[in-house]
């Protein structure tokens, strides 16, 4: 009887909803038109350009995975009742890069740590594998970035290890962090992501390699493609930068907000 009365007046069960992003930036929208300028131009003269972040790190293991697979009646996964991490498999850390203008991808799945070294690292395997095939005659490259995490705008080793990428090239790369409180508007969120998140809803992801074919496994109606590998190098955390080994980077700071804007050159120019 109450809840037909609750019904009546207007109320129902509701889940929580994520919308607050905190307090924005007073340049928020001029860092977004930046950046959307900074891709028009690249994209026009048909150099490359990549969306970066980490996905959330997975327990591998017997482990429930949110969402439901199409089974036989009767016929669901059993897994672990508790989420207590495997000291054997431990964790996934998969990095992704997404190619804006060949809606491709390459995903990079780290058994170590998540910091800049990694990061770049799989900017670099992205582009052997990939990136160098497509765009043979590349001279520039832009990379659109969150603000934090292992490719924050304020992380010393993301610059450094850009640096060593940037002198393989032999060409210049322009960064550009989406403002504090944006990263779910990062391309890669909702073009590679949000569409791994539903190939592998309801599966358990029982190893590294699972996971591996899982994300490889992933299409979409536009024509996604995506490869994927392990990582299984060691990534230590805490590694230091000294204000000597930052002053070798070459970057150029934009005039506009240079700690979100910046390009670095190779050292040999």
């Amino acid at each position: 009887m109450v809840s037909s009365l609750l019904k009546q007046l207007g109320y129902s069960l509701q889940a929580n909803r994520k919308r607050l992003e905190g307090a924005q930036h007073p340049d928020r929208n001029a860092q977004f038109e930046h950046i959307n300028e900074t891709l028009r131009l690249q994209l026009e003269a048909n150099q490359p350009a990549i969306s970066v972040d980490t996905k959330k790190k997975e327990l591998v293991g017997s482990y429930k995975n949110d969402g439901r697979e199409l089974r036989g009646k009767g016929d669901a996964d059993d897994v672990n009742v508790h989420d207590f991490i495997d000291p054997e498999q431990g964790r996934a850390t998969p990095y992704g890069v997404y190619d804006i203008q060949g809606n491709e991808a390459w995903v990079s799945v780290g058994l170590s740590h998540d910091t800049g070294e990694f990061a770049v690292q799989s900017i670099r395997t992205w582009w052997n594998e990939m990136g160098a095939f497509r765009y043979p005659d590349a001279n520039s490259l832009v990379i659109i970035a969150d603000g934090g995490g292992s490719n924050g705008y304020r992380l010393r080793l993301w610059k450094l290890e850009l640096q060593g990428l940037v002198d393989e090239l032999g060409f210049p790369v322009t960064v550009c962090h989406l403002p504090p409180g944006t990263s779910k508007w990062n391309k890669i969120e909702h073009r590679l992501f949000s569409f791994i998140t539903q190939n592998w809803r309801g599966k358990p992801l029982v190893t590294h390699q699972v996971i591996v074919n899982l994300i490889a496994a992933t299409t979409t109606k536009a024509g996604l493609t995506v490869r994927s590998r392990l990582d299984d190098r060691v990534y230590p955390k805490g590694r230091r930068v000294t204000d000597k080994q930052l002053a070798l980077v070459n970057l150029s700071p934009d005039v506009f907000h240079g700690e979100w804007n910046y390009t670095i050159q190779p050292t040999c120019l």
